[in-house]
């Protein structure tokens, strides 16, 4: 307990988590106002072109609120890799290791704060989503999913994606601990190294199979719907995990990472 309220009173402490926080729900809410005032509005003109992307008016409701994790899960994975980058790079762990000498349970404990963090920043996205996308919906003429019992689960599995996507930024933080280069890796991977293999592993079926277990689209399956699966990225008809899957798939990936960063730099010597 001692040690979940250190790392607690870290977080806190500094401006970074609000100021992400601040960034998130202006992204998010901007792409979900766009996309529910452009696809409400031209819902029936797309229909009636057979080339466009065909949208029925009951998947838009998912794929408006999705945007908190299409979009925006890059802001728990930041904020979870630089709470732990900026342990090394002030010194703050030398203090901390010095209180708490088994270093799996700072470990443990910081990997706790940032999931409840995640989840934070996964209901601020919501609020942004939905609180933008639901009116403008209506507004359109499009039905909002409010009272549908799947748009809730859908909801609460965005909470679980975000605090997920955390827990994969404090195990890369501590797999690189420098703090430039983890941005840069996370930046990199997340706008161009990942779409770039989700669009070419979608091109055959055989390359899907594998494209499906990479984390952004595990997280889309964990969530149940994306603007990027709605839309298509290929031309394969590979089914996607079940949610379940893609949560275990993103549980997966924070696990190797937190193990890898468990056995190489966080148990360096510290000065």
């Amino acid at each position: 307990m001692r040690a979940l309220a250190s790392e607690t009173r870290k977080l806190l402490s500094v401006r970074l988590w609000w100021v992400l926080l601040i960034i998130l729900v202006a992204y998010v809410g901007f792409t979900a106002a766009l996309l529910a005032g452009l696809f409400g509005a031209l819902g029936d003109q797309l229909a009636s072109s057979p080339g466009a992307p065909q949208l029925p008016a009951e998947t838009l409701p998912p794929i408006v609120y999705s945007t908190a994790t299409a979009v925006g899960y890059v802001f728990p994975l930041i904020l979870g890799a630089l709470a732990v980058t900026s342990e090394f790079r002030y010194q703050t762990l030398t203090p901390t290791f010095l209180a708490q000498p088994r270093r799996g349970v700072v470990l443990a404990a910081k990997g706790v704060v940032l999931a409840v963090a995640g989840a934070v920043f996964g209901v601020a996205g919501l609020v942004a989503s939905v609180g933008l996308g639901a009116p403008l919906l209506a507004l359109t003429g499009n039905p909002t999913g409010l009272d549908d019992v799947d748009t809730w689960w859908l909801l609460a599995r965005v909470v679980l994606a975000m605090a997920l996507w955390a827990i994969i930024g404090v195990g890369l933080g501590t797999l690189i601990p420098n703090q430039i280069a983890s941005i840069v890796v996370v930046l990199a991977f997340t706008q161009f190294v990942e779409p770039i293999l989700r669009f070419g592993t979608s091109i055959w079926d055989w390359t899907a199979e594998v494209g499906k277990f990479l984390p952004g689209a595990a997280s889309d399956a964990l969530v149940g719907s994306s603007i990027f699966t709605s839309l298509g990225t290929g031309t394969t008809a590979v089914q996607s995990l079940e949610w379940w899957q893609g949560g275990l798939v993103l549980l997966g990936y924070g696990a190797i990472v937190t193990l890898a960063g468990l056995a190489t730099s966080w148990r360096r010597d510290v000065t």
